[in-house]
């Protein structure tokens, strides 16, 4: 998983010719704690490239995609967000919603 930073940002999501799952949270976050070890699973079995983005250190991302509430998950394709999901779910929908079945 890429530790994802307003200064690497651009370089490591924006630019990947991969898609890439950005995972908006924050540490006082239940809900990310609870699906931090999914996205782990679904990184290792998927091979999804995931990066996460601390909002209380990074809050001007967060502003710029629209991040109303944690955790938020987007999935960029070709430096665009093409897929939001909010909130904590099960792999399976995770999984689902992602399209990786």
């Amino acid at each position: 998983m890429i530790t994802l930073t307003t200064e690497n940002f651009e370089e490591q999501v924006l630019k990947s010719d991969k898609p890439v799952l950005v995972d908006f949270w924050a540490e006082w976050c239940g809900p990310c704690r609870m699906v931090a070890p999914v996205l782990d699973q679904i990184e290792a079995e998927h091979g999804l490239t995931i990066g996460k983005l601390n909002t209380d250190e990074n809050p001007e991302l967060m502003a710029r995609y629209g991040v109303m509430g944690l955790p938020t998950m987007l999935l960029f394709e070709n430096g665009e967000p093409v897929k939001q999901i909010v909130g904590a779910k099960p792999k399976r929908m995770l999984v689902s919603e992602l399209g990786l079945e």
